[in-house]
């Protein structure tokens, strides 16, 4: 089980790094268009910054589905929701000081995690069928729809809501990849939980690089945190069989909302760096 948490805390290492480098790319990109464009994928394709951080989402989502297949999703979710506290301590290392409740946001998340992985039980999950496969197709296709009618509302609205859809898709992702049994090339080629993955995971990257582009990063990841984190876990309790050791529900309860909360304080550090502004002073002509 505890390698399995392992896996899980090396996925949002990589989530994290990821992140901020894909929000450097996407804020650098303008495709001139208004609402969700497809062609900002192609265009921040082009940029190194994302396709290093492409290849980071990679190796951290092979960590997560390892996690996936030991460890309860409200588990994993939530230790991927630290990937934030990585990334405020690796702004620490860029010359970013933390304050008192940062470095304190960033103490909660690990009590959290290791609330979670006490009270954890390591088990399979439970089979499902045809039917909730295709339930997870639909499902993709409504968030699909949900995002291109927020990418059109007003910026009030539209930051907060990619960013929530978004974070739903990737908790699709994270459904998914849990009922896929087996990585045998075969069985992933004949299973529609690896299409719903591919199909999702690009949905989720296409609405956050839009809201990060467009809006408030500190909004953008606070809502895909929760999304990403409440809706598959809940998923994962009332429908996969997902269930923590005999008495200790109220701790995993307690480490999930502590993880979960202080993750979402240390959201403004999934923004990217600016250059500091310099006053100029007026000249003035005797």
């Amino acid at each position: 089980m505890w390698w399995g948490l392992l896996c899980a805390l090396g996925a949002a290492c990589a989530y994290g790094v990821a992140s901020v480098m894909q929000s450097v790319a996407a804020r650098a990109t303008d495709t001139g268009a208004a609402g969700v464009d497809p062609k900002l994928l192609v265009h921040v394709l082009g940029q190194w910054k994302f396709v290093l951080g492409l290849l980071l989402d990679v190796l951290g989502f092979v960590a997560q589905i390892a996690a996936l297949h030991v460890l309860p999703l409200f588990v994993v979710q939530a230790a991927l929701a630290a990937s934030l506290a990585v990334t405020a301590v690796a702004a620490r290392f860029l010359g970013v000081r933390l304050g008192r409740r940062e470095w304190a946001a960033v103490g909660v998340v690990c009590a959290g995690l290791a609330l979670l992985g006490a009270a954890a039980e390591s088990e399979g999950s439970d089979p499902v069928g045809l039917g909730f496969r295709f339930t997870l197709i639909g499902a993709v296709a409504v968030l699909g729809v949900a995002g291109v009618v927020a990418g059109k509302a007003s910026r009030r609205i539209r930051t907060p809501a990619l960013g929530l859809v978004a974070g739903l898709c990737f908790g699709v992702v994270a459904i998914a990849g849990r009922i896929i049994p087996s990585l045998a090339p075969l069985d992933l080629l004949t299973d529609p939980a690896t299409y719903t993955v591919a199909v999702a995971g690009g949905l989720a990257m296409l609405f956050y690089a839009t809201a990060l582009q467009r809006g408030s990063v500190t909004t953008s990841t606070a809502m895909m945190v929760l999304g990403e984190t409440v809706f598959p876990s809940l998923v994962g309790v009332l429908v996969l069989g997902d269930r923590t050791r005999p008495g200790f529900a109220v701790v995993a309860v307690a480490g999930f909302a502590l993880a979960v909360l202080a993750a979402l304080a240390l959201a403004r550090f999934g923004e990217p760096a600016t250059e500091p502004r310099t006053e100029t002073k007026p000249t003035v002509i005797p």
